[in-house]
């Protein structure tokens, strides 16, 4: 892809570095400034010859970017769009991790952050794996009447050679726990089958590990011809992620950790890739949209916070 923009990242932590590593490989000519908390904090092996600039303050920035990446902790996302804005920053196109803010930030005012008509896209990489890509195509040819969502994971297997307990994931204050943190299902949930009519939802923290945020979380959802189950936790020593579709001719499965597709007849259809395939994928689409798209994004930021709102209970 000949596109050499000129990207600024906030935050470059773990899915940051995913971001900026993917982003060279699309955009090797890309110019890439970061502005961190901290630079006495080391950067993971082979980022820093990545990032032409590193700024720990806003004054330091350029005055415009084709692009930017909000990655920093999802406490931080609404007070780093605001200060971009009072500083004057142009962004040709904001890429925005998920969760677009955290659960106490709900009465955010998007008109207040993000100039109109500002090009926006929050992160949803779930949309972009082969499986689910696959499971869009055939699901038109089904009717389901029951979904069973499940996201199960052990917390402290995400981050290898990390303290869990240091991670934002582990801290209600820092934007953590698995009812927002894995908001991924709602996410695809809600571009399968839209919002719900009704939603239910339990959550709190019953397991031993060291956190203070949510460490389960279980909906139950009401569409017009469909209930929903939605079971999300930290502690689930296997990893499991995938849905079932309960349709008059049998189960539709979609195993996204095994990366298989199981059709009513039995039939077994798998879609093996690596996981960053799916952030390619994305990565592709925002620069595309970036570049030559028009209106709103795939997943726009009032989308997201609706999604936000609805696994809240709000």
């Amino acid at each position: 892809m000949e596109y050499a923009p000129k990207v600024l990242f906030i935050g470059i932590g773990s899915i940051g570095t995913r971001h900026l590593n993917n982003l060279k490989q699309l955009c090797p000519d890309c110019r890439v400034d970061a502005l961190r908390s901290d630079l006495s904090r080391p950067l993971r092996e082979g980022v820093a010859p990545l990032l032409d600039h590193q700024y720990t303050s806003y004054d330091q920035l350029a005055q415009e970017y084709d692009l930017a990446f909000l990655c920093n902790p999802t406490s931080l996302h609404r007070d780093a769009l605001a200060l971009i804005r009072e500083a004057g920053i142009q962004v040709g196109a904001w890429f925005l991790e998920k969760p677009i803010f955290s659960a106490d930030q709900l009465d955010t005012r998007l008109e207040e952050l993000l100039l109109p008509g500002q090009k926006a896209y929050v992160a949803a990489p779930m949309r972009w794996c082969g499986t689910m890509l696959a499971l869009k195509k055939k699901l038109k040819d089904y009717r389901p009447y029951s979904a069973r969502v499940i996201c199960s994971s052990y917390l402290p297997d995400w981050r290898p050679g990390v303290d869990y307990r240091q991670v934002y994931s582990a801290h209600r204050d820092m934007g953590g726990g698995v009812t927002i943190d894995l908001i991924h299902e709602w996410d695809y949930l809600v571009e399968l089958f839209g919002k719900p009519l009704e939603v239910h939802n339990f959550r709190g923290t019953y397991s031993q590990l060291e956190i203070d945020s949510d460490d389960l979380s279980v909906y139950i959802a009401r569409y017009p011809h469909l209930l929903a189950e939605v079971h999300l936790d930290y502690f689930g020593r296997t990893y499991r992620r995938s849905i079932e579709l309960f349709c008059p001719e049998g189960t539709l499965t979609a195993d996204f950790g095994l990366g298989t597709l199981t059709l009513p007849d039995g039939t077994l259809e798998e879609y093996p890739e690596p996981v960053n395939q799916r952030y390619l994928r994305e990565l592709e689409y925002f620069l595309d949209y970036a570049r030559r798209g028009t209106g709103e994004s795939v997943n726009p930021p009032a989308m997201a916070l609706d999604v936000l709102k609805l696994t809240l209970g709000e």
